[in-house]
């Protein structure tokens, strides 16, 4: 496909722990391609455990990003985006209102928003990330809790942490 260069591609949850059973899974992804695994999925990934990955996460995002050629975003209590090139952010955000289910389906959609809209993938995972982490500051304000919140409460948070930038 001659325009093949222009596909940008997230791949997040299941779809990497299926690429992780794939050989040379990280050639056959457009580069670069956004990755969004949290500690497990990485370890499913990288071969490496969970705990050797928790012990570095900004060494061990650096180096797969560098050897898939891919963009690593390293989810977790400051979660770590690392392009190819070595280029790495760690976000300023730890809160358990990131610790939802579907928190990540958020992340996700607003990571492919920015890439459908010709933001390149390292910039658009930062930006995603840090949206998403303001966005859960917001709630926790907004509800006074983390306990409580919920992906949606994420959602209604979104515009006001854009308005934040």
């Amino acid at each position: 496909n001659p325009r093949s260069h222009d596909l940008k591609v997230l791949v997040d949850a299941d779809g990497l722990r299926l690429l992780a059973q794939i050989e040379n899974w990280p050639d056959l992804l457009p580069k670069p391609a956004v990755l969004t695994p949290h500690p497990g999925e990485m370890a499913a990934l990288s071969g490496l455990s969970k705990e050797e990955i928790q012990s570095d996460r900004l060494g061990a995002a650096r180096k797969f990003a560098a050897q898939w050629g891919h963009v690593v975003l390293l989810k977790g209590a400051f979660t770590v985006v690392a392009a190819p090139d070595g280029r790495a952010v760690l976000e300023p955000f730890a809160t358990a209102a990131l610790a939802k289910a579907g928190s990540g389906d958020v992340l996700s959609g607003l990571i492919g928003g920015l890439l459908a809209q010709g933001v390149q993938p390292f910039e658009a995972a930062v930006a995603g990330a840090f949206i998403h982490g303001r966005a859960a500051e917001i709630a926790t304000e907004t509800l006074g809790t983390t306990v409580s919140i919920v992906a949606g409460d994420l959602l209604k948070a979104i515009p006001k942490a854009i308005a934040t930038l």
